[in-house]
C-alpha cells in the first residue's frame, strides 16, 4: 500500500466556497483515479498542527498508482485553482507492514 498524506493552511483569500469545493473535488477522485482505494478528509484537531487546518489521507494500491494520480487530469484540474489558495505540506510513503 502507498499513502499520500497532506495538510493545508488556507491563505486569507480562500473562500468558504473554495474550501467546500476542495472536499467535493478530492472525494470525487475515488472511482475516477485508477488504484486510489481510499480517501479520508477532515479538519485538523491537533493542538500541534502548526497552522495546518485541513488534512487528508489517500491510500493507493502501489506507488505506480500514486504516480499516475499525480499527473491525472482530474488532479491537475484541481491544482490549477487550489495551489494559489493553500500552503501545503505532504507526506508520501510505502507502508512497511
Amino acid at each position: 500500500m502507498y499513502f499520500h498524506i497532506f495538510g493545508f493552511k488556507w491563505k486569507p483569500e480562500a473562500t468558504e466556497a473554495q474550501k467546500a469545493q476542495t472536499v467535493v473535488d478530492v472525494k470525487a477522485f475515488k472511482g475516477v483515479v485508477p488504484g486510489l482505494e481510499e480517501v479520508h478528509l477532515g479538519h485538523n484537531e491537533s493542538p500541534r498542527g502548526q497552522g495546518y487546518v485541513f488534512a487528508g489521507v489517500m491510500r493507493f494500491t502501489d506507488k505506480a498508482a500514486f504516480d499516475a494520480y499525480f499527473v491525472h487530469p482530474a488532479h491537475e484540474r484541481l491544482l490549477v485553482w487550489l495551489k494559489p489558495i493553500i500552503d501545503p505540506v505532504e507526506f508520501d510513503f510505502l507502508a512497511l507492514d
